[in-house]
């Protein structure tokens, strides 16, 4: 099991940089970064820019894996995008993880954008990522796209795609299987519940999924990577050494070989007491199921 963590974006460098610094020393395998303009779960509060953030966080770390959590097409487009990512590997080197999910709200009519359906959505996530795919890979990509539309973008000095993994969110069946033909990892947040043991029983649903798109596509296991938000849950994973403990067994049991947590925070949401991390770091991660 690799350990990751996710520090909101809602306070400036000044004050996030010792906390990201702590995340490398304690130990965690990857670090994340919220990808969004305004976020629905603090609507009100003030919120920073996730590229420049995953780049100052490059500067000041040398081992941790920096990962967007996760990139959505409601205010991107990935001719540019692909620009930043080009960018952030450059700064970064082979530590950048990107998540590419389809988006939700606020985010996705900040921009007066019309109203788009679930379905309309994904259809637009699955051109973003087919057409960012490309954009990595060859130079000279040109593309009329129901949604996206590319003329002639370069890419000098070849292909960067074999060094950031896609990492693809989704929790239903046709995500799971998008993220099986075409991604390099897949992460789930699972579907929402009212307990612990709802919740997992549907991120079991969701790995039942994945297993079969991946014998219907007859791709092995091996390599392709599963990452589990536990905070995505209806109970925070940093809540005591024992939940964080239980939790972490049971996605391994579900054969995830990743899982996210999030730094605690005084209020809602992620409530809880830096004494647990600080517990966490003096004692180490668990080992592996």
């Amino acid at each position: 099991m690799r350990y990751g963590i996710s520090i909101l974006p809602d306070q400036s460098w000044h004050d996030a940089r010792p906390k990201w610094e702590r995340a490398e020393e304690i130990g965690f395998d990857h670090a994340w970064v919220f990808d969004h303009l305004v976020w629905g779960g603090l609507p009100d509060a003030r919120w920073f820019s996730s590229v420049p953030t995953m780049t100052a966080l490059a500067m000041v770390t040398s081992t941790i894996k920096i990962g967007s959590f996760v990139v959505s097409p409601n205010f991107r487009h990935p001719v540019s995008f692909s620009r930043e990512v080009e960018t952030l590997l450059d700064i970064a080197g082979d530590r950048v993880l990107l998540g590419l999910g389809a988006g939700g709200t606020p985010d996705d009519g900040l921009q007066g954008a019309p109203a788009m359906t679930p379905r309309q959505k994904v259809d637009r996530f699955q051109e973003f990522t087919l057409l960012l795919d490309r954009l990595l890979t060859d130079d000279h990509v040109s593309a009329d796209g129901e949604y996206y539309q590319a003329r002639d973008m370069r890419l000098v000095g070849g292909s960067v795609r074999h060094r950031v993994p896609f990492i693809l969110a989704g929790n239903g069946p046709r995500s799971i299987r998008f993220a099986v033909r075409h991604g390099d990892a897949w992460m789930t947040t699972g579907q929402k519940a009212e307990t612990l043991d709802e919740w997992f029983d549907g991120v079991k649903r969701a790995c039942d999924n994945l297993d079969e798109a991946m014998a219907d596509e007859g791709r092995s296991p091996d390599g392709f990577d599963r990452y589990l938000n536990l905070d995505a849950s209806p109970q925070f994973s940093l809540t005591s050494l024992a939940t964080f403990d239980d939790m972490v067994g049971r996605a391994g049991e579900l054969g995830f070989t990743d899982v996210i947590i999030h730094w605690p925070r005084d209020g809602d949401p992620f409530r809880g007491s830096e004494r647990v991390l600080d517990a966490l770091a003096e004692r180490g991660f668990p080992p592996p199921v």
